[in-house]
């Protein structure tokens, strides 16, 4: 199973999930290691990442609901 998972939800299901509510983080241009010690999940406002993995490269772009799961090691490429 990969360890992220990409999906575009409907205005409804961000509603329903109340994602509006959740806290924005920001990051100015960088690139950095990052580990995840439990499943992480996020909806990608604006701009764009690459994510490299073991996987391969996920490009994460603005309306991407991504997850990230337990013990995905990872560098960001924001």
């Amino acid at each position: 199973m990969s360890k992220v998972i990409i999906k575009k939800l409907a205005e409804s299901e961000i509603e329903e999930r109340k994602i509006r509510k959740w806290p924005v983080w920001t990051k100015e241009i960088s690139v950095f290691d990052w580990y995840y010690d439990g499943d992480e999940e996020c909806l990608i406002i604006e701009g764009e990442v690459v994510i490299q993995t073991n996987e391969g490269d996920y490009t994460l772009k603005a309306g991407d609901y991504v997850t990230f799961k337990k013990g995905l090691k990872c560098v960001w490429n924001v």
